[in-house]
This record gives structure tokens, C-alpha cells and sequence, in this order.
């Protein structure tokens, strides 16, 4: 089953629920997710999985 785990971050331009990414857990694996659609590579770390992450929302 999988698990998620809180929101990592949220961008405030103007619409703060524009970019709430998320960490979802699927066997050994770890994925980023944000609201807007986006998905990160499947790591076996959550650390790596929130990098991601936090990247997608400053970059």
C-alpha cells in the first residue's frame, strides 16, 4: 500500500496550493509529487525523494 508522507513545500506566487508536492511511498521506492502534475524519478531515499522535491518548487 502506499504511504504519504506531508507536504514537503508549497510556492507562494500568488496561489500557495499551485505547487504542494508530496512524498508517496511504493515498495523500496519514493516518489515526489506536486500538485500541478508534476512527478520526480522513483529513489530508494526519501531525502533524494524530498531533494527532488524541493527543487521542482524553487526551480
Amino acid at each position: 500500500m502506499a504511504q504519504k508522507d506531508g507536504p514537503s513545500s508549497s510556492r507562494n506566487h500568488g496561489d500557495p496550493l499551485a505547487h504542494r508536492t508530496t512524498t508517496v511511498e511504493k515498495g523500496p521506492f519514493c516518489t515526489a509529487q506536486c500538485s500541478c502534475g508534476w512527478r520526480g524519478p522513483a529513489r530508494r531515499a526519501r531525502s533524494l525523494a524530498r531533494t527532488d522535491a524541493e527543487g521542482h518548487v524553487s526551480g
